[in-house]
């Protein structure tokens, strides 16, 4: 083709290339990105196809396009994600958040309606995406966010703050339900920890196993560690019709099968939109 000069021109040059390299999502990637570049939304892209770039927009497509080369996430390229319809600041201190989360957040939602003030603790807070889509539907929560990196709680806050909500949600370091204070107790326990299988590892996409923080995909030999210990410790820190909810990846069975040995009451599991069980659920036993 000739040099490209249009907005379309850059748009389908980098469709191409992202393709060549093995992204899936190239052309969503490319607009993206584009989009980025040009502070143009993705609609506009196509409203203003036929639009020249100026230099300036170039150089800042080209360095954006030779980073997703590499194979480094859309979201750390750009800084931000959007989940429950809410933009989040992301940068590689934090897991990006994923739309199978929100299975998680529509199952709290769904335990917590008719309750009136709520006490929530999110474990494993990452970017907050959770704790803050919770406090946002949820206008009487009070939420307690914890994580065991203190780089991200670097990041969480900030993002509470951006959707209005850093003042019903508190954020503590340390390890899974270790920062809660003996005799608190709460309504619902959330968390998406980590899942992976200490052999799964060199089998996830470039994007995940290169770019994102090791600490928050790995859960042991068999991707149960952060599991088995929520399941264990979460009855202390419940009110006596208190919820834990779980996201899992493939280990749905398993984790039903811990609650069960526990006497957990009620158990339930919650699929995302694409069908795979993601969110098991349980009454605190008595």
């Amino acid at each position: 083709m000739s040099a490209p000069t249009k907005l379309i021109d850059y748009l389908k040059l980098a469709t191409d290339h992202f393709a060549a390299k093995g992204i899936e999502s190239a052309r969503l990637d490319a607009e993206l990105l584009l989009s980025h570049a040009t502070g143009l939304e993705r609609v506009e892209l196509y409203t203003n196809y036929d639009r020249p770039l100026t230099a300036a927009e170039v150089d800042r497509y080209r360095e954006l396009v030779r980073r997703r080369a590499r194979r480094e996430p859309v979201a750390y390229i750009t800084g931000k994600r959007e989940f429950w319809s809410l933009e989040f600041a992301v940068d590689r201190r934090v897991l990006i958040p994923r739309p199978e989360t929100e299975t998680l957040v529509d199952a709290a939602i769904e335990r917590a309606r008719d309750r009136g003030a709520l006490r929530i603790v999110d474990v494993g807070t990452g970017c907050g995406a959770v704790a803050v889509a919770l406090a946002v539907e949820l206008a009487q929560a009070r939420i307690v966010a914890t994580d065991v990196s203190q780089a991200v709680l670097e990041v969480a806050p900030a993002n509470a703050a951006r959707h209005g909500v850093a003042e019903r949600i508190e954020f503590r370091h340390g390890s899974l339900l270790e920062p809660l204070a003996e005799g608190e107790k709460f309504d619902l326990i959330v968390s998406n920890p980590p899942y992976c299988r200490e052999d799964e590892v060199d089998a996830l996409e470039p994007e995940v196993r290169i770019w994102e923080p090791d600490g928050a995909l790995v859960s042991g030999r068999d991707g149960l560690w952060h599991s088995r210990r929520l399941v264990a410790e979460a009855p202390a820190y419940l009110e006596e019709n208190g919820w834990l909810l779980i996201e899992v990846g493939t280990q749905a069975a398993e984790v039903r099968a811990l609650l069960e040995r526990s006497k957990w009451r009620e158990i339930a599991v919650h699929r995302d939109l694409a069908g795979r069980d993601r969110v098991v659920a349980a009454m605190r036993p008595h």
